[in-house]
């Protein structure tokens, strides 16, 4: 192929893209009487009990708003729903290809790593696990359009930081964080974004997808030593924090400090996503780190501080978290921001 007909080729890939995200209903207006907490019901994924095959508390979702719900901190109310993310919105950054290969039930059973799912019949797939990841997806992607005009925004679920274009695994099939950030790109008039990724596991979807792309600054801290110990993506990584097993938590939130001061020094965002895996619990099972549920509140709330007194717009996805006790940290951390005004949940007392 001609270097001038590559040019056309890249040139009509863009217009098509940006006339997908142009086309897209997942950005709608959401009433004032809504927070920028997003949730469906079917985020929750329920089959017939082989999802209690994977470490994953694929009931976590829903729990984190319940406990919200419940302690008095948020009104169902005024959660919102997003849309679920269609094809066309998938082929924003998927291929064709790789929505195709996911009409297999057995590539869907080696990404979200539970082997009986490859025994049922596609459709049931597509309902009962896809269905629960697409609607995420939409919610991740409004999140950004959310915190442009509020702030903040917090998907309760999302932060699928496996996946990228072409490959998915780590129970992430759909690349929510690239798709959020080019949706943010045209439809925001973003032009630098920075991702500050907290989970345990690096996060090499979006590592492989921006690998090229300077409107995009990488911040992870992770374990190098579990899952997916993926070194060609780490080559992209612009700030490599790396913690070992047993990290306790102070030294964890002496090593965020530092890094935070550093992102702050190297680049200045319009828009920050943060993936905020609870896998780093002492006790989980993957994560291998020692961190307290303290430490966990305490993070968020460093991440939140960067981005609200540089008045950046922040969206934050829950990510993985291997524990039941997970949706409890998750809610007393969201909770916390609340009380320290970060965020505004719009429960004021009388």
């Amino acid at each position: 192929m001609s270097s001038s007909s590559s040019s056309l080729s890249t040139t009509d890939a863009g217009t098509l893209r940006r006339d997908r995200i142009l086309s897209s209903k997942l950005y709608f207006d959401v009433p004032l009487s809504k927070v920028p907490v997003i949730y469906s019901p079917s985020y929750d994924i329920a089959f017939l009990g082989i999802e209690k095959l994977h470490p994953f508390d694929s009931s976590k979702w829903g729990r984190v708003c319940r406990f919200l719900t419940t302690q008095g901190d948020l009104d169902k109310n005024s959660i919102v729903e997003p849309q679920e993310a269609s094809k066309d919105d998938l082929l924003v950054v998927h291929s064709e290809s790789y929505l195709n290969s996911l009409k297999c039930s057995a590539t869907v059973a080696r990404i979200t790593e539970v082997p009986p799912v490859a025994l049922f019949p596609n459709c049931l797939v597509q309902q009962k696990v896809l269905y629960p990841f697409r609607k995420q997806v939409g919610g991740t992607i409004l999140a950004a359009k959310l915190a442009k005009e509020q702030g903040w925004a917090i998907n309760v679920g999302g932060g699928f930081h496996h996946c990228s274009a072409e490959t998915g695994g780590g129970f992430c099939a759909y690349a929510d964080i690239s798709l959020c950030i080019q949706f943010a790109f045209v439809r925001l008039n973003i032009s630098r974004v920075m991702i500050i990724d907290l989970d345990a596991h690096q996060g090499n979807g979006p590592e492989t997808d921006f690998s090229d792309d300077g409107r995009v600054y990488i911040l992870d801290m992770y374990n190098p030593g579990i899952y997916p110990h993926d070194y060609s993506a780490r080559r992209y990584i612009d700030q490599n924090v790396e913690v070992m097993s047993g990290t306790r938590s102070n030294e964890y939130l002496r090593k965020l400090d530092e890094a935070l001061k550093v992102a702050g020094c190297k680049f200045d965002p319009e828009l920050v996503v943060y993936n905020a895996g609870t896998d780093i619990l002492d006790g989980d099972p993957l994560g291998r780190l020692k961190i307290s549920p303290e430490g966990v509140t305490r993070r968020d709330e460093k991440v939140f501080r960067f981005a609200r007194e540089r008045n950046i717009p922040v969206i934050m996805l829950t990510s993985g978290g291997y524990m039941k006790s997970s949706a409890r940290v998750i809610a007393d951390s969201i909770a916390n921001l609340s009380k320290k005004n970060l965020i505004d949940l719009g429960k004021h007392p009388g």
